[in-house]
C-alpha cells in the first residue's frame, strides 16, 4: 500500500480556487491543435471560480476505491529511465501500468491507448500545461466511441460487456511540490453537474464533461505524492449499477506550496479496461 511520504507535513486540508463553468444552456466547444497547451479555451464569462475545501487524501490511501470514490492510490515502481522518451514509455511503462490496472480491477483485458506529459511552464515538444479546470475525460457518448475508434473490428462484441476508461497519473519528478492533482469523490457529483463539451481536433470531435459548481463536491489530493505512487482515476464506466462512473479532477494552486518549489512534472496514461463480470448496462 502506498504510504504518506515521511517528509510531508500538512495541515489536513486547504482552501483553494477551482475553475468550474457556468451552464449557459449551449454546448461548449474547445478547439484542440497539435500545438495546444492542454488548457481549454472558453469565454471568460462562462468561467465560475469557486473556493473549495480540498482534503488531504493520505488517510484514504488503501481505502478509497475506483468503484466507490472513483480513485485509488498504488505503490508502483517503474523501470523507465527517461519519461520524455515516447518509445521507452510505450515499450516499458505501458506494460507496467497495464499490469497495475489489471491487478487493481480484476479486468480481463487492459489496453493503454495514449499518454500525456504535463508541466507548468515547460515548452518542450510533447509537454502540456496542467489543466486547471474541473473536468472528466469521457462521457456516455465518447467512452463507447473510443472503443469503436480503437477496435473497429471488435467493437460490437466488446461493447456488449462492461468496460471502463481508467487513467493512471503519477509524478515524473521525485515528488509533486506544486500544481497538484485534485480529485472529486464520484459520490458527491450529481448528474446535473456534468456539462458535455465538444473537443474539436483536426481529425475528429471528442466529448468531455466540464462541471458546474456544486457545494456538495468533496475534493481530495495527495500532498507530496512521489514518483513511485500512482493515482488510478476512473473516467468512465459503462455499468450503471451504482458504482462510480465519472471522477472529476483538476490541477490547482496549493496555498501551502513553498516559494521556489519546482514545477509539477507528471505523466498520465489512459486505458480501456474490459471486464467479464456482466453485460454493459449503459452508454
Amino acid at each position: 500500500m502506498a504510504a504518506r511520504p515521511q517528509t510531508v507535513l500538512h495541515s489536513g486540508s486547504v482552501q483553494a480556487e477551482l475553475r468550474y463553468v457556468i451552464d449557459t444552456g449551449a454546448k461548449p466547444r474547445t478547439y484542440i491543435s497539435p500545438q495546444h497547451s492542454g488548457q481549454p479555451s472558453r469565454r471568460v464569462d462562462t468561467v465560475d471560480i469557486r473556493e473549495m475545501r480540498i482534503h488531504d487524501a493520505w488517510p484514504l490511501a488503501g481505502e478509497a476505491s475506483l468503484d466507490r470514490e472513483g480513485f485509488e492510490l498504488h505503490q508502483q515502481e517503474s523501470q523507465v529511465c527517461d519519461f520524455h522518451d515516447d518509445e521507452e514509455v510505450e515499450r516499458v511503462h505501458y506494460p507496467e501500468i497495464e499490469g497495475l490496472i489489471r491487478r487493481a480491477t480484476g479486468a480481463a483485458r487492459v489496453s493503454i491507448f495514449d499518454h500525456t506529459r504535463r508541466s507548468a511552464g515547460d515548452r518542450r515538444p510533447g509537454v502540456r500545461d496542467p489543466v486547471r479546470s474541473v473536468h472528466n475525460d469521457y462521457t456516455p457518448k465518447s467512452g463507447p466511441q473510443r472503443v469503436r475508434d480503437l477496435f473497429p473490428e471488435e467493437a460490437e462484441g466488446l461493447l456488449k460487456r462492461r468496460f471502463a476508461v481508467v487513467n493512471a497519473w503519477h509524478s515524473i519528478r521525485e515528488r509533486v511540490e506544486s500544481h497538484p492533482l485534485a480529485v472529486c469523490d464520484a459520490r458527491s457529483i450529481a448528474p446535473k453537474d456534468l456539462l458535455a463539451t465538444d473537443l474539436v481536433y483536426e481529425d475528429r470531435v471528442g466529448e468531455v464533461f466540464n462541471l458546474a459548481h456544486n457545494p456538495e463536491h468533496q475534493w481530495f489530493y495527495f500532498p507530496g505524492i512521489e514518483q513511485n505512487q500512482t493515482i488510478l482515476l476512473k473516467c468512465f464506466d459503462s455499468a450503471v449499477d451504482g458504482r462510480a462512473r465519472f471522477t472529476a479532477h483538476t490541477a490547482f494552486d496549493d496555498p501551502e506550496t513553498v516559494d521556489g518549489a519546482p514545477p509539477r512534472e507528471s505523466i498520465e496514461l489512459r486505458a480501456l479496461v474490459f471486464f467479464d463480470d456482466g453485460p454493459s448496462t449503459g452508454g
